[in-house]
């Protein structure tokens, strides 16, 4: 039986077990945790529980990024795939992955693709990159072929290539960023494509959020939704986790799978809420050969759910992203995070696109500055109006300067970038 659909408790036990072998490891093979250990005086024996994670630090991005060779715990020669996800100190950090290790990304996959309802049979069309050193591509190719489903890997970007392949593969299933499924649509309806009656009935979105904290589909869900009537999901993952958070058929969260990774939700004080409060994603990855991580800090922000979903599965789940830790933003006396600001603009008709920087004032606080590009020129003042919206909905209103929507598109796509840049903090 999937341990998913096990009572709270026995999946409890089960990770508790699973987190003592998980402490041995590190114990055994890793330099920095052995050292983390002993400079804090950590007998691994008496961690028996998921409450006893509080004993022990937390791993930052920083730490892998500083002593990144010391978080390896096989020899360089086992290491058959190389993997980079962006560091806090400007370079990247790299994670080497063992075969055991893409075996558990591929069962990751199989399970997160299954619960999005995707079986043998099906066809999945990748708009993702599958180079570039991204995990997310190459785990999702590799979930699907345990899956037993077909692959189309067309990777990302060029619409007229995406429609070209729906047209003549008939895939039913397409992964993509979700602001990518508007281009797709713009380009359809530009150039007389009958997307409704396409081949595609589901879409599965990475990299950004579609349901607000009440489960409901947000703007950009909504936009999606209105348009192009086919089943929507969205996920969760991030190379350190090696793991991946998926949408069942209900919509209520992203289903953790047990053997993969331990979930701690913290606050401010760096102690867990209580389940249902949102505060800071704390993992710890199970099972990993390679790279293995104890209580790493993810700087995202959501809630734990633990009542049992509609479909059977009493794995807790984790609700949509509130937003980043560090990406905060305190405007005037007002506390917001980007999603709050994308849902007002993605909700104007006539906004092709926009970035939102963040800056510091001449007295230290926090200054916004949203530049957007336009669809058309509306037959009103298109800053008063979404300065308006900003007060309607969050309270606020931040800078707004229109550009021209080709200036914006380049600094949403920059050539090296895996994901739309939407934000850009320079505090």
């Amino acid at each position: 039986m999937d341990i998913e659909y096990s009572r709270p408790e026995e999946i409890k036990a089960f990770q508790e077990e699973l987190l003592k072998k998980h402490l041995e490891y590190l114990a055994g093979h890793s330099t920095y945790y052995k050292r983390m250990f002993s400079s804090y005086g950590i007998d691994i024996s008496k961690i028996r529980t998921i409450e006893d994670l509080v004993k022990i630090p937390f791993t930052e991005k920083k730490d892998l990024q500083l002593y990144n060779d010391d978080f390896l715990c096989c020899p360089k020669a086992d290491i058959v795939d190389y993997v980079t996800t962006s560091g806090t100190l400007g370079d990247p950090v790299t994670f080497g992955c063992t075969e055991k290790d893409l075996q558990r990304l591929a069962y990751n996959e199989k399970k997160s693709f299954a619960c999005a309802g995707v079986k043998h049979g099906d066809i999945v069309q990748l708009m993702t990159t599958i180079d570039k050193r991204f995990m997310a591509g190459l785990a999702y190719f590799l979930g699907i072929r345990e899956l037993g489903a077909s692959i189309i890997r067309v990777g990302n970007g060029i619409p007229e290539l995406q429609w070209d392949t729906i047209k003549r593969l008939k895939p039913d299933t397409i992964m993509c960023v979700p602001s990518f499924i508007l281009r797709l649509i713009q380009y359809a309806e530009a150039h007389g494509i009958d997307y409704r009656n396409s081949s595609v009935r589901r879409i599965i979105g990475i990299g950004e959020g579609l349901r607000d904290q009440d489960f409901n589909l947000n703007l950009l869900g909504r936009k999606i939704k209105e348009k192009w009537d086919v089943q929507l999901f969205a996920t969760y993952s991030s190379t350190e986790m090696g793991a991946t958070f998926s949408e069942c058929e209900y919509g209520m969260g992203g289903h953790v799978h047990p053997e993969l990774i331990i979930v701690e939700i913290i606050g401010e004080d760096d102690l867990p809420v209580p389940d249902g409060e949102p505060g800071e994603i704390v993992v710890t990855t199970l099972g990993v050969e390679g790279m293995p991580l104890l209580r790493f800090r993810t700087g995202d922000i959501a809630a734990k759910r633990v009542e049992q979903c509609k479909c059977g599965r009493w794995s807790y789940r984790l609700t949509p992203l509130v937003g980043r830790k560090n990406n905060m933003i305190k405007l005037k006396g007002t506390t917001l995070y980007p999603p709050a600001i994308n849902d007002v603009l993605d909700n104007a008709e006539y906004v092709e696109n926009y970035v939102v920087e963040v800056s510091l004032s001449d007295a230290g606080t926090d200054f916004v500055t949203v530049k957007a590009g336009l669809k058309f020129q509306p037959d009103f003042d298109a800053v008063k109006d979404l300065k308006d919206r900003f007060r309607s909905r969050i309270r606020v209103a931040p800078e707004v300067v229109i550009l021209p929507a080709e200036e914006i598109a380049k600094i949403n796509f920059p050539a090296k970038s895996r994901k739309p840049v939407k934000f850009i903090d320079l505090r």
